[in-house]
Formats: C-alpha cells, structure tokens, sequence
C-alpha cells in the first residue's frame, strides 16, 4: 500500500515542484497595456502588437498577450478597451516657451481655432481678457495668432486699433507667424519707439502716412520686443505660465516638446528643470545670438538633466511666407501694404560671410544647427553658405535641419540630400493658408508648398511640425492635414505632396527621435525604450482620413507615470 502511495505521490509533487519554479520565473512590472489597436511604429510597414508592459519607466515586454501574462507578475492592467496605444509623440519644430502664452493669452486665433475673424471680433476680444489679474501676469495686454489674411478686412491691425482697447495699458499682439507683433500707442511709448527710430537690420518699423509708427514691428524689429511684453513679472506668474503650457503639451500627447529658438528664456528653462517642474523632456535650440555662453553651459548634452538639455543652435535666415517676409526670387504677386511691385522679401541676415560663420561655429565644435528659411532665397543662401562649412569640417551624421522650407525648389532639395540636411516641413500651410498662398505665390507654386512627398521620394529623412504657438500644439490636426491637405476653403493644395497617415506618424514619432538624436530611446515601442506613450481615442490608421484631425488623446504617459487624462 505505501509504496502505491510513493507511485502517486511522486509525480503531483514533481508537478507542484516545476509549477512554483514557473511562479518564481515570473518578473515583476510595473502596468500592461493590452487589449486595443497597440501600433509599435517599429517598421516602414504599420506593425501591431497584443500586449507592452512596463517596468521602472521602460518598456520590458512588446508582444502576445498570452506571453506577457505567463511571463510577467503585473501590479497594475491598462485595459485599452479598444483605443490605440502609440510611442509618446514628438514634434519636429515648436516653440515650448511660448506654449504658455498661447494657452494664458487672448485668443485671437481665427475660426476654427478662436472667434477672431474681424477686427472689430477681435478688439472685443481683448476688451474681454483686460483684466487687472491677467495685466499683472506681464504688466501688458497681449494675445497671439491673428492673421490678416483671414481677417474680413485683410489687412494688420495699427495702434488706432488697438487703443481702442486702451490708452492707458501697453498691448501687444503677435501674428500667427510667430514674425510681426502690433502695439498700440502705449505700447510704443514703453518701448520708446518713435518716428526716428531706425529699425534693425532685418526688420521693418512701419509708418503711416506722417512718417509715425503705425504699431507694426516686422521681423528683428517685433523680435527684440517680445520678450517685454509675454514674459510673467513674478515668481507666481512664472509658476502659472509654466504650468498652462505643459499642460497644453501634455493634452496633445507631447511626451518631448522643442523649444525651437531659445533666447534669454533658456534660463527659465534650466531654473524650471532645477526646480523639477517638467513632466515631459524639453529639448532647447540656442539662437546664435545667445551661444556664448548658453551653448558652452552644462546645459547642451545628449542627455536630459531633469527633463531638460540644449540639443543645438538655431539661426533664422528670412521670415514668414504667409507674412509675405519670406524671401523670395521672384516677386510676390500681391506685395504688402506700401512695397514695390518688385517686393520679393528680405533676408533676415543679408551678408552671406555671417551666415558661414555661424555654420562654421557650429560644424567646429560639433553643434546640430537648425536653419528657418522659408523662401527659396532663403534656401540659396543656406546651400551655399553650408557647404563649404560641411566640405571643410566634415558632415558625417550632425543631423542639421531644414526648419520650414515651405517655398524649396526641387533643385535644393537635391542639395539637402547632398548636404545630409533633415526637412523639417510644415504641412498645417495648407489648411490654414493654402488658399492664401495661392494669391500671393500663384497657383503652380501654391500647390508645391511643404513638399513632403518630393522630399521622401528624393530620399530625404523628413518630419513634420505645428510650430505652435504658430498653430496650436494640436498633433492629431497635423497628422490630418498632412493627409488631406485641404485648406480652409475645402480645395485640395498639392495632392501629389500628401504623406500616407502611417508617414505622418512615423514623422512624429521615430522619425522625430532620429531628429534629436534620441532614436535608441524614444519614438517607438520596443524593449529596452522609455516607457513613454500616448492613448488615442481613435486609430488613426483605421478612420476615415477626414477624421484623423478630430481623434483626441486621452492619456499621456511619461517613463510608465500618467502626466494627463481627459
């Protein structure tokens, strides 16, 4: 009897032996993500997979779901009911700082994104936000993103407008290019701007027809003013500014933001990492102006201190194209208010030995530069004065950048390949300004702005980028209109030039991680990457393209931490 007992008792307990090894094999993690469309973002083909766990801010698992529950004790489940999952998204061009303006200021955005489609709507708006607690913020009345060529009236605004809103309290406005900014006549006296005031070298103070400031800055003459007028006067403001733009960040999936031309406001940058106030990395380019000593600082490294380092310089060559400052070769067809016909624009640095010097500044010590330049004046200048810069020093994976090239000639393209150089387009152009564009540029020429098809069949590496506070941060919206590429009457501009809608992520994400060199650890899910990631309401591989541009992000994850959530 006994030893029919050892015969039945021996192998349950080698069974119950090899079922605790197996319980012991299990590793610990942090969160599963499981059931819904998980899109790794890992191939040139979309590839989708069950299940990705987290542990201690990295992805430790992509796979089958059944492989992750056999092979992983897990505390926490992300049950995805249906949505999508994506790596954490990364815009190729913004300008970080100026979130929070956008998101505290007036919002003078027109339709679809604000009510500012006169300038009567517009004054009231501002009436609306003078309010002694928002004036405290900055000691200045101020909004961004009017566009006077969606106005009714098609035309600036001038200090007789904006007095209207008061007399007593400097205003500024800044036009949704980011490249003009309006004061009313307050505004001008704090600023000491007068009648004899010449402007900088690559910008214009406009006058009227008594030879007096109309309150219109361009250029380097809006740039160097800015700074008074949008930045918070306390250390609370501070703290509200920097907050209501992260979140704004957060809200559209942002899991890195650029601060794509730092200035003085790198400082409270590095004193908001200092202070561990980031939830998401922010990755700063140094305007040439400032590099000495912000590009020597600690600061500019291939790694984040608390969420924050320099990752290169910046230099702007000509303006903006739907401002009409974006120069040019040719002539615009409709020049601005007071140009010549022969108007083509302006340069924002005129002598091409300064422009060398600046490449060769940053070729010398190793620095990614990234150049706006948006007319195809602009883009000459870029070409010529970059390679003998590249051809002296060497240009083996410095991964400099094309920011914006919206009016780029097939021939530069071909010498942005040649030169190595990443396009970093801006296709949301042709929703906001297609048709305006059309008008000022012609037809043929309108339709072959932000060519991101051109490009990737010339073989370039491409991203693309809202710019914001330029546009909002809205990704979702970028990645529609990349598709698209319908302007707000609805007319298709360059179909020839739309990218595909996995292109379109693949431009914000892994392709952007190349960008910043941050490819091994960011941009899509892979072992071994940071755990960041994003929750899409919608796949935006599954809808309908018209609809791509409405999907709502409902979670924002950050190294495995929830940083947002409808």
């Amino acid at each position: 009897m006994l030893k029919n007992l050892k015969k039945l008792y021996f192998p349950l307990l080698i069974l119950l032996f090899i079922s605790c090894q197996s319980q012991e094999k299990k590793k610990a993690a942090d969160t599963i993500y499981f059931n819904g469309d998980i899109i790794t973002m890992s191939g040139d083909q979309a590839e989708y997979a069950e299940a990705v766990v987290t542990n201690d801010g990295k992805i430790v698992f992509v796979g089958s779901l059944a492989e992750a529950r056999k092979s992983y004790e897990i505390q926490n489940k992300s049950d995805l009911n249906g949505k999508t999952l994506l790596p954490g998204l990364i815009d190729g061009h913004a300008h970080f700082s100026s979130f929070s303006t956008q998101a505290i200021g007036a919002q003078i955005l027109p339709p679809p994104d604000a009510g500012a489609n006169n300038i009567s709507a517009l004054i009231e708006i501002l009436k609306a936000w003078n309010t002694p607690e928002n004036r405290e913020l900055t000691g200045w009345i101020f909004g961004l993103g009017f566009d006077d060529s969606v106005l009714e009236e098609n035309r600036f605004p001038t200090k007789d407008d904006l007095d209207q809103v008061s007399t007593t309290h400097p205003i500024m406005i800044i036009h949704i290019s980011g490249h003009f900014a309006i004061v009313n006549s307050k505004g001008l006296e704090v600023l000491g701007i007068t009648s004899d005031t010449e402007a900088p070298v690559g910008g214009v103070i406009r006058k009227d027809e008594n030879n007096q400031p109309n309150g219109v800055l361009e250029e380097l003459a809006a740039f160097q003013h800015m700074m008074k007028a949008l930045s918070p006067k306390s250390k609370e403001a501070k703290k509200k500014f920097m907050e209501a733009g992260q979140k704004m960040a957060l809200s559209y999936g942002y899991t890195t933001a650029q601060e794509g031309r730092a200035m003085e406001n790198h400082e409270e940058l590095a004193k908001a990492a200092e202070d561990s106030t980031f939830k998401l990395d922010v990755v700063s380019y140094i305007d040439y102006m400032f590099a000495d000593p912000y590009m020597t600082s600690e600061w500019n490294d291939k790694s984040y201190k608390n969420h924050y380092r320099i990752g290169g310089m910046k230099v702007t060559l000509d303006g903006s194209p739907q401002g009409r400052t974006a120069w040019r070769t040719i002539p615009y067809l409709i020049p601005p208010e007071g140009a010549e016909e022969s108007y083509s624009g302006y340069p924002a640095i005129p002598n091409d030995s300064i422009v060398k010097s600046i490449y060769a500044t940053a070729f010398k010590n190793d620095w990614q530069i990234l150049t706006h330049a948006n007319g195809d004046a602009a883009m000459d200048q870029m070409i010529r004065c970059m390679k003998p810069i590249a051809e002296k020093y060497g240009n083996e994976d410095r991964r400099n950048v094309l920011i914006h090239g919206q009016y780029a000639r097939e021939d530069q393209l071909d010498d942005f390949k040649e030169l190595d150089v990443i396009a970093s387009l801006f296709p949301l152009h042709t929703f906001y300004w297609g048709d305006w564009h059309k008008q000022i540029i012609g037809d043929s020429l309108g339709n072959k702005i932000s060519p991101t098809r051109t490009a990737m069949d010339k073989g370039l590496k491409i991203t693309i980028h809202t710019d914001a506070p330029v546009a909002l941060p809205n990704l979702m919206r970028m990645i529609g209109i990349s598709v698209e590429r319908k302007s707000r009457s609805g007319e298709v501009i360059g179909a020839n030039e739309r990218l595909t809608p996995y292109e379109a992520l693949q431009a914000i994400t892994i392709w952007s991680a190349y960008q910043h060199f941050e490819e091994d650890s960011k941009g899509s899910l892979e072992v071994g990457k940071l755990a960041d990631l994003v929750i899409l309401d919608k796949n935006p591989l599954k809808v309908k393209e018209s609809e791509i541009k409405e999907i709502q992000v409902l979670q924002t994850i950050k190294e495995g931490e929830v940083v947002y959530e409808l």
